[in-house]
This record gives structure tokens, C-alpha cells and sequence, in this order.
């Protein structure tokens, strides 16, 4: 009798941890819900001369910059954004170049490569949003 309720109980201990498992291994189960994986990016921008490269080293200087992207076309300004205190890199900049094709050339020849030890991605520039107006601010002009 006493084997009997052993394996009985060893039996229903084995069924709820079974069930536990099931219960914590089925995703169509699972109570939560899982957050949205699919984010809406924004669209491309448009072609131009002016290209915004980012994934830069706090090492890399204005001069380097110009002189990564000279490789593939006249480069009219180039400028590496800087932290005013520190004086080192932010981490992105802007390369303008002469012409549309320099300008692809440019993103083929740079977008995922090594620059200072670090991967850059280079892409079209986006134009800035234009900046709200204050509303307490009087008009210009009329003090």
C-alpha cells in the first residue's frame, strides 16, 4: 500500500512539473505582451551633395574625414561635429561633395567601412526641421 502512494504521488509530482514546463516553454500561452518588433524607420532621403556620416571616433579629426572621402571625389567642406568642452568628436559629421555622382560614389565607397578603428556609415543628409517660433517672444522689431 505504501508503494502504491509513492508512486502515485511521485506520479502527480512528475505531471505538474511536466505542466509547469509547458506552460513556461509555449509562446501561444505566454500572458504577456511581447512588444512590437517591426519600427517604422524613416524614409530615405532624398539624393544630395551633402552626406551625414555617423559611427565616428572621438578621435577622428575635420582634416581625416576630408581626406577618407577625397578617395572618391572633390570634396568641397567637410566638418566632424565637436563637444564644445572636450573638444572631441561627437561621433558624426558632414562631407559635401561637388556633384550627385562624387556624392554616390562616396556613400558606395564609405557606408560600412573602418575609419579611426571604427565602422562609419555614411548616407544622404537630411534637411533640418524648420525651428517652431517662441510664443513668448515679442515680434521682432517692436520693443
Amino acid at each position: 500500500m505504501a508503494m502504491k502512494a509513492a508512486t502515485a504521488a511521485i506520479s502527480s509530482h512528475y505531471q505538474m512539473c511536466r505542466g509547469i514546463r509547458a506552460f513556461c516553454s509555449s509562446p501561444s500561452t505566454f500572458p504577456f505582451n511581447l512588444p512590437k518588433t517591426n519600427i517604422d524607420k524613416p524614409p530615405p532621403a532624398e539624393p544630395s551633395t551633402n552626406l551625414f556620416v555617423s559611427g565616428l571616433s572621438k578621435r577622428t579629426t575635420t582634416e581625416g574625414l576630408r581626406d577618407a572621402f577625397a578617395k572618391f571625389g572633390e570634396v568641397l567642406h567637410a566638418r566632424v561635429m565637436t563637444d564644445r568642452v572636450s573638444g572631441y568628436s561627437k561621433g558624426y559629421g558632414f562631407v559635401r561633395y561637388a556633384t550627385l555622382q562624387e556624392a554616390e560614389a562616396g556613400i558606395k565607397g564609405m557606408d560600412g567601412q573602418f575609419l579611426d578603428g571604427w565602422v562609419i556609415f555614411a548616407e544622404y543628409a537630411r534637411p533640418r526641421p524648420p525651428v517652431p517660433p517662441l510664443n513668448n517672444r515679442p515680434p521682432q522689431g517692436q520693443w
